[in-house]
């Protein structure tokens, strides 16, 4: 017994020593696609490959003579463990044709949350005992981060919407300004996750009041650190005359490789795309509405300026907001600039502004007509002084004693006068 003893202890000796070990691998698995966990060993006969997660096998493969064998066909350990772990099931297979090469890589399909975790890769031959360990996370990145400027709902103050969708695990999200502001910035950020465990994000800034000048910034970093997607918003506001050409300005932040740029127009709550450019290649479009009103220039893309000229603008038709939006990897600037348009007033036609004038004019007439009828209404009220009697008194002059009642030479006599007198 004690000989059988020495030679165990010796032959465990003999494999812990043979032992190859390896530092451990650090993957990281995308969200719903496959993954391969690596592992390679020197080839050897009577093979044994085992994938264990978490200390529990969840895929055997036994190799012997240097043939290739799945689970099932030379072996019943693989089967069995297989059966104890449903989840694996189907997803979990190596590569046949590369595993007498010593590749022992392990493929996982549809990889989801449930598939993190610590992995060990372990063949045993008649080499000795080799072993990997791999950590494994799940990550479903961020594909897009879109700011916009909205109202809101509830309150009718103009607030700011950082979003992202599909991600996971959830994302940390950070705002600031530009320049920075005194106290911190308080948002409103909701993570809700979806039937299969990826996050989709929304987080609301209010717009800070009598700072005009501010650019918004909103950073979205993954819980792993591997990401790092940044958004930023500047507003501004634009008064301006008809018929006059008109630069609307968009000026990207420094150093953005490869930017494209986008500018729509929104009017009456119609927006529409004005037009798009991608430097690489250089490619830009224009909507056949906005042809023969904007010049743009794509040479001067690249070094941030991608600002728009108009050609004679409308006041009525292009009176709206304008968004530029410039885009690089994992970073998008944009620009809201609402241009508020005025009459020409060098017009000699009228036009809406004039028509204050005609009625400032129509309101004086109708002032000063009142004004005279009034007038003459007092002077009719006034009494007239007689003129009869000195009118009578000087054309026709009263001939004997005005004084006395008694007629004179001259008069005519009635009846009753003759027989008094008589």
């Amino acid at each position: 017994m004690a000989a059988m003893r020495t030679w165990a202890f010796l032959l465990l000796w003999f494999r812990t020593s043979t032992q190859e070990k390896t530092p451990d691998v650090h993957i990281t698995c995308v969200f719903s696609e496959d993954c391969v966990l690596p592992c390679s060993f020197q080839p050897a006969s009577d093979q044994v490959i085992r994938w264990l997660r978490q200390e529990v096998i969840i895929y055997t493969l036994r190799l012997e003579d240097g043939e290739d064998g799945e689970d099932g066909e030379d072996g019943e350990d693989g089967e069995d463990d297989q059966s104890e772990h449903e989840q694996y099931d189907g997803r979990a297979s190596l590569f046949p044709n590369l595993v007498s090469h010593g590749n022992a890589s392990l493929r996982l399909t549809e990889c989801g949350p449930r598939d993190r975790g610590r992995y060990r890769c372990q063949v045993n031959s008649t080499s000795g005992l080799h072993e990997a360990q791999v950590i494994v996370r799940v990550e479903a990145p961020v594909r897009s981060l879109s700011l916009s400027l909205e109202l809101s709902r509830l309150d009718g103050y103009e607030e700011l919407k950082c979003a992202t969708r599909d991600v996971y695990p959830a994302p940390q999200i950070a705002w600031a300004t530009d320049p920075p502001t005194a106290g911190g910035l308080r948002a409103n950020t909701r993570m809700l996750a979806d039937e299969q465990g990826r996050y989709n994000v929304e987080s609301r800034l209010r717009k800070l009041k009598d700072q005009s000048q501010l650019t918004y910034i909103c950073r979205v970093n993954s819980s792993y650190g591997t990401q790092v997607w940044t958004a930023s918003l500047t507003e501004r506001a634009i008064s301006w005359t008809e018929r006059r050409n008109l630069t609307v300005p968009c000026h990207a932040p420094p150093h953005l490789p490869n930017p494209s740029l986008s500018w729509s127009f929104t009017n009456h709550n119609k927006p529409a795309i004005i037009l798009t450019y991608n430097s690489k290649p250089q490619q830009s479009s224009v909507s056949t509405l906005w042809k023969e009103r904007v010049v743009f220039d794509p040479a001067k893309v690249a070094s941030g300026d991608g600002s728009l000229w108009l050609v004679e603008p409308d006041r009525l038709e292009h009176g709206g907001v304008y968004t530029c939006v410039y885009a690089s990897l994992r970073t998008t600037h944009t620009v809201v600039t609402r241009v508020t348009m005025t009459s020409d007033s060098g017009k000699t036609k009228y036009g809406e502004s004039n028509w204050w004038i005609v009625g400032l004019v129509i309101a004086l007439l109708a002032l000063a007509l009142v004004g005279i009828l009034g007038y003459l209404k007092i002077r009719g009220g006034q009494p007239k002084p007689s003129k009869v009697v000195e009118e009578a008194s000087e054309m026709h002059p009263v001939r004997g004693n005005p004084v006395s009642a008694e007629p004179c030479e001259d008069s005519v006599l009635t009846a009753d006068e003759t027989n008094r007198h008589s």
